[in-house]
């Protein structure tokens, strides 16, 4: 019962981030110290030819809280020329979101001069961001995979790369999926596979790690039959289910209450997943990719609690057979 209430806030947690796709707030301090600016966007990683909101906070720097009644104006380079920008603006309440369409991939500039604070005009003040628009190389890799097996070559990691585009990501429902895990992924894996890089027993660690993870997602592929929705939701499902008996086990028997399964614990989970399915379907017959989102990982973290449990469960009874065999 614990492991699903978990698994419930887990998933309420996490809704925001998803249902926003918003990127992780950058914060820093003017040039000259007095303020600090964070910059956001909407998506997270913006592409080209598609909206994007970027999303700017003045922040107190003693108190932490907006700070209100700001003058300032923004502009935005690419290779050195300007290609957007706005005028001197007031904002009351301390923020400002503002539209933009890039048109190229890349990595653009972004300017923040500030000119007033609290109706007091100041000499300008300037915070500078740095965003990719487009799938650059970190967006789209295998980034742990490819520094455990030193090239995006390796057969592993091109396995990696392959399940998630053609058995994954062939329907909406498994894009939805990867957006959302992209999301929390990509936020972790380049430090982790800087560090990894130049340090070769961590590699090992890894590749005993990957390794399960690869026999599970082969049999997940042999499962799926076809690429429609059905038979990625099997094939997904199959695979959650044995990446949580294969990695959480031990949450599982450190947790006494996942030692036994009941009945009522068998219920909770037939529920929360069936609940799950129920509004990934409706959010696909709502076109609604927010929901879609949060759903499908809603489902995903449901079967990899009930997949730690039932072999915590199994394992427990193993266990105590060879207590009882040797006493």
């Amino acid at each position: 019962m614990k492991v699903f209430l978990i698994l419930g806030l887990m998933t309420l947690l996490i809704f925001p981030a998803y249902a926003q796709e918003q990127s992780e707030q950058l914060v820093v301090l003017t040039d000259k110290g007095t303020l600090q600016v964070g910059l956001s966007t909407i998506p997270a990683h913006p592409q080209p030819g598609e909206p994007t909101k970027l999303k700017i906070n003045f922040i107190n720097k003693d108190t932490n809280t907006n700070q209100q009644h700001v003058d300032y104006s923004i502009s935005v380079t690419k290779d050195d020329n300007q290609i957007f920008g706005i005028p001197l603006t007031h904002t009351a309440e301390g923020s400002a979101t503002i539209p933009y369409e890039f048109q190229e991939t890349g990595t653009y500039q972004i300017a923040v001069d500030v000119h007033l604070i609290l109706f007091q005009p100041i000499p300008k003040e300037t915070a500078s961001f740095a965003i990719i628009v487009g799938n650059d190389s970190q967006s789209n890799g295998c980034l742990i995979a490819t520094a455990t097996y030193g090239s995006e070559l390796a057969p592993q990691v091109q396995f990696l790369r392959e399940f998630r585009d053609t058995t994954v990501m062939s329907t909406s429902v498994g894009s939805s999926f990867i957006s959302a895990f992209n999301a929390v992924y990509y936020s972790f894996s380049p430090t982790i596979a800087d560090i990894e890089r130049n340090n070769p027993i961590l590699q090992e660690f890894f590749k005993t790690s990957i390794t399960p993870l690869l026999v599970i997602l082969h049999v997940a592929k042999l499962s799926s039959i076809g690429s429609d929705t059905v038979a990625v939701l099997t094939s997904g499902m199959m695979a959650s289910s044995l990446i949580g008996a294969a990695y959480l086990w031990p949450i599982g028997l450190l947790a006494k209450s996942s030692r036994e399964v009941s009945r009522s614990k068998i219920i909770i989970a037939v529920t929360v997943i069936s609940i799950m399915l129920v509004i990934i379907l409706i959010s696909s017959l709502m076109e609604n990719e927010q929901l879609m989102m949060v759903s499908t990982s809603g489902l995903v973290l449901s079967i990899v609690g009930t997949g730690a449990m039932l072999s915590s469960a199994a394992i427990w009874k193993v266990v105590q057979k060879i207590k009882i065999t040797f006493l």
